[in-house]
């Protein structure tokens, strides 16, 4: 939930609020918490109560609600300045490719619960670059992102560009570019023949209705599926970044 008067950005949910605390602390501008929450909150507290912050305990959680706007606050909110996702530049693309990057890439992944538990997987296997674009259907950073990451957000590099349509072009030559879609040829078992080589890879993950855009599409170097019983067609976006991603980190 953001607050505008503010430019405030809620984060809520213990573990998310925990790694922030622990990982970013300088990032939080104030702090509520449940009296059962109380004891895990000491460090960050003395440390506001240094900067001259403010931190206090509530007396109803219903407070706690009202603050991040939802009912799954796990008995703690941390207001943060509205984090500001930088602009990915032709040098930092120039330093991943150096140093053999695997970067994520959203095409206008539209759920900002999505967005969360990719960033998620993405902490939990290692992989720290991602990049979400600037098109309309593109979830952003909201409460429930940093809620459902469960603390990957303080793990995951996030950077923004025009469209993932733009990076797919501008990296052609630099990186090998992995579209997921589920009617490919290629199988998830194919990534690692397919990367051999490349110093730097790119994975682009589609929208949850209508998956890769064609230019993306068109742009990629390989598209991959994962194979399954067929029963359904894919995975939800989130399950099927999870999967991509354990692959990803064995390379």
């Amino acid at each position: 939930m953001k607050n505008k008067q503010h430019q405030e950005l809620a984060v809520c949910g213990f573990e998310a609020v925990r790694a922030l605390a622990e990982q970013n602390p300088g990032k939080i501008q104030r702090l509520f918490f449940s009296e059962d929450r109380s004891r895990f909150f000491g460090e960050i507290c003395r440390r506001l109560a240094a900067e001259k912050k403010l931190y206090r305990m509530v007396e109803d959680e219903s407070e706690l609600e009202k603050l991040c706007g939802s009912v799954h606050h796990q008995g703690v909110v941390a207001m943060i300045s509205f984090p500001e996702i930088p602009r990915l530049e032709f040098d930092a693309l120039a330093a991943w490719r150096q140093a053999g990057e695997k970067v994520l890439v959203c095409d206008r992944v539209g759920n900002a619960n999505n967005l969360g538990a990719i960033i998620r997987s993405a902490a939990f296997f290692g992989i720290t670059k991602l990049v979400i674009s600037e098109d309309d259907g593109q979830a952003q950073i909201t409460t429930s992102t940093y809620r459902i990451a469960q603390g990957g957000m303080e793990f995951v590099e996030l950077y923004r560009v025009s469209s993932a349509q733009w990076l797919a072009e501008k990296t052609a030559g630099q990186a090998v570019r992995i579209g997921t879609d589920p009617r490919a040829r290629n199988r998830l078992s194919d990534i690692r023949k397919l990367t051999d080589g490349h110093n730097m890879i790119l994975l682009f993950l589609g929208n949850e209705e209508t998956g890769l855009s064609e230019p993306v599409k068109k742009s990629c170097d390989h598209l991959i599926r994962i194979a399954g019983s067929g029963n359904v067609e894919s995975l939800n976006v989130a399950q099927s970044a999870a999967v991509f991603l354990y692959e990803l980190s064995g390379l």
